[in-house]
């Protein structure tokens, strides 16, 4: 048995191959279930006892080398395989294209930035509301006409849960859960039923702001609007046109002057050089009531914008659709921030 033994290491020894195909019947032949090593394992208690010690030297003699000549075989033609591939390991790889971040992310980012820098943290709610959070604690009780105001996608087996509005609901949340002093941002998407057009869509991102502290006036929300105003768009001219919100009295509408230097100026200004940016006003003393704050000892203001418009004047997009088309030709313009 022994002699069987060394002729295959001899034979083994010897072996050579140029293909994958004859590695693989060589490794079949000795290495498989049914192969040579095998036979020769299951014939070791046929060896007499004085022979089994050198019977098994030789046997794992031959295993070795059999996995051995399998390893150099695999080897030698993967490194032939390579060295005709025609390939060039010299040559320098394709370079990788960056992606960008979407414009709408840009734009929030450096808004929650801005506010951050002045001690406002971030707030977040959920998107499907009750009609309490959205409406009623916001001094919007049912049937009242100001509900026109914000077609509502109602949920149909629930009339009193729907799709957030305005991400006011967050600041009615944080109200009910913080005490005052409270300086924060509610960031987020929100939903109106409306047609989509060029100016407008069922889904948009809102940026309010909510700050309650005592002897808060409307001074201190005027000079926060010159500094948000200044450090975002580089304008500080702005002017604050009285207007209606159910949840700020007073409210007024915030214009910048954006300037008539250019044709384009003139076009999205309609010639007057003044821009609305957004809605703002003094907390009224019901919502700070509904949410459990006293408005004897506090009073507090409020502000929000649509962060589609926002983008869209800082980069002079004409239609909001292109921000949910995701055409990568329009995204890939944005690959640095603000």
């Amino acid at each position: 048995m022994i002699d069987k033994v060394q002729e295959e290491l001899e034979k083994v020894t010897q072996f050579s191959a140029s293909t994958a195909e004859e590695i693989e019947t060589f490794r079949i032949k000795y290495a498989g279930k049914k192969g040579i090593l095998n036979d020769f394992f299951a014939a070791f208690r046929e060896v007499k006892n004085e022979d089994k010690k050198a019977y098994g030297q030789v046997l794992n003699a031959l295993k070795q080398a059999v996995n051995e000549k399998i390893e150099t075989l695999k080897s030698n033609q993967s490194n032939d395989t390579k060295s005709h591939s025609g390939l060039d390991l010299t040559r320098p790889g394709y370079p990788v294209e960056l992606g960008s971040q979407h414009p709408l992310t840009l734009v929030k980012n450096r808004i929650i930035e801005i506010f951050n820098q002045i001690g406002y943290n971030i707030s977040e709610g959920p998107e499907i509301e009750d009609d309490w959070h959205n409406f009623t604690a916001l001094n919007l009780p049912e049937y009242h006409p100001a509900r026109d105001m914000q077609d509502t996608f109602f949920i149909q087996t629930d009339p009193d849960i729907l799709l957030r509005t305005h991400t006011s609901s967050v600041q009615v949340r944080y109200m009910e859960n913080n005490t005052p002093p409270i300086r924060t941002i509610s960031p987020g998407r929100v939903f109106r039923n409306e047609a989509i057009s060029a100016r407008a869509h069922c889904i948009f991102h809102q940026v309010e702001g909510l700050y309650i502290d005592k002897n808060v006036s409307f001074a201190d929300l005027k000079q926060t609007l010159l500094y948000f105003t200044k450090a975002l768009f580089g304008k500080s001219k702005i002017r604050l046109r009285p207007s209606y919100f159910p949840f700020t009295e007073p409210s007024a509408e915030v214009d910048i002057y954006w300037g008539l230097e250019t044709e384009v100026d003139y076009r999205i200004t309609k010639g007057t050089g003044w821009l609305e940016i957004m809605g703002c006003g003094m907390v009224d003393p019901n919502v700070l009531t509904n949410c459990g704050i006293d408005p004897e000892e506090y009073s507090g203001y409020a502000f929000g914008m649509g962060i589609e418009r926002i983008a869209m004047l800082l980069y002079q997009v004409g239609d909001i659709r292109q921000f949910f088309e995701n055409d990568i030709r329009f995204l890939s313009q944005f690959k640095a921030s603000l």
